[in-house]
């Protein structure tokens, strides 16, 4: 069965708390589902920038793209995404995931530690929080019953297993460490490269009793008349694919809106891919595309 479109977007930053009332209020009448906000020193803290979200629009749903599951102790988190939950009237959806800047984790004094133990940590924190806020008498308690949905995000073949086992949304990346260059540092992977991954996934998940959504984070919209030009000139910025794979790359969408929307009906079909994420500097270009796409 495809699943119908829903679409995010991801804020990086709040100018004020006026300016981002204003922003919600914009995205929800361009029809944006979903109000994300990521887990990075430098960005905003996202638990009240999602209940001041919630308290500024009416149908939005509120999530975290992604915590940096290595800032928080489950107990702690379980207090947090309870309270917003309850907050927010239940819109809350949690996205987890390693962490992957090890400059934060120093900055902020806590262990970095090996690729295995930050996916160690992640899976500790999924269990205590369906451990403690599936229990009725934990204070306080979400407005979801058993807890909020929950969004995984991640490539290796541990991060499948565990998103397939425990996310009612799989969200994919579409980047990958850069070779060479420091931790951290990402590239974006090919349409190839995202097969292979998203076939580890359904793999991993195919004794699911009900499938996951599937997510995409698409790094860049351009609204052009000329495809091949846009994706020229993103080449040039030596991000790892050529012009040919750009063209195809799930994280970048280039042409009208008409092209644009055929493109993510293209990868609905070929990936799954029905949740479809932009970051807020696309907010208002990609609105075209939502009024196209709606209720496909």
């Amino acid at each position: 069965m495809t699943r119908p479109f829903r679409f995010g977007v991801n804020t990086l930053a709040i100018a004020s708390g006026a300016k981002w009332r204003a922003q919600c209020r914009k995205a929800e009448a361009a029809g944006y589902d979903v109000l994300l906000v990521p887990d990075h020193l430098g960005m905003p803290a996202p638990f009240p920038a999602l209940i001041a979200a919630a308290e500024a629009t009416e149908r939005p749903r509120v999530g975290t793209f992604v915590l940096n599951t290595g800032f928080w102790n489950p107990a702690l988190l379980a207090r947090e995404v309870a309270t917003t939950d309850a907050l927010t009237g239940g819109r809350l959806e949690l996205g987890l995931g390693t962490g992957y800047v090890r400059a934060e984790h120093e900055s902020a004094g806590l262990p970095w530690g090996t690729p295995g133990e930050r996916v160690d940590h992640l899976s500790r924190t999924i269990e205590e929080l369906d451990r403690l806020l599936g229990d009725p008498e934990h204070v306080p308690h979400p407005a979801q019953t058993p807890r909020p949905p929950l969004l995984i995000g991640g490539n290796g073949p541990r991060m499948m297993r565990l998103t397939a086992r425990h996310a009612q949304i799989a969200a994919f990346q579409g980047g990958r460490q850069a070779p060479g260059k420091p931790e951290g540092v990402l590239e974006l992977a090919s349409a190839e490269q995202l097969d292979a991954t998203v076939a580890r996934y359904a793999k991993a998940a195919a004794g699911r009793a009900e499938p996951a959504e599937r997510n995409i984070l698409v790094q860049r919209v351009v609204i052009t008349k000329d495809r091949r030009a846009a994706a020229r000139e993103f080449a040039a910025h030596d991000i790892g694919l050529d012009e040919e794979q750009l063209l195809d790359a799930p994280t970048l969408l280039f042409g009208t809106v008409r092209q644009i929307a055929d493109q993510l009906r293209e990868r609905r079909e070929r990936y799954g891919f029905s949740y479809i994420t932009v970051l807020d500097a696309a907010l208002e270009t990609f609105a075209p595309v939502i009024e196209e796409l709606r209720g496909s």
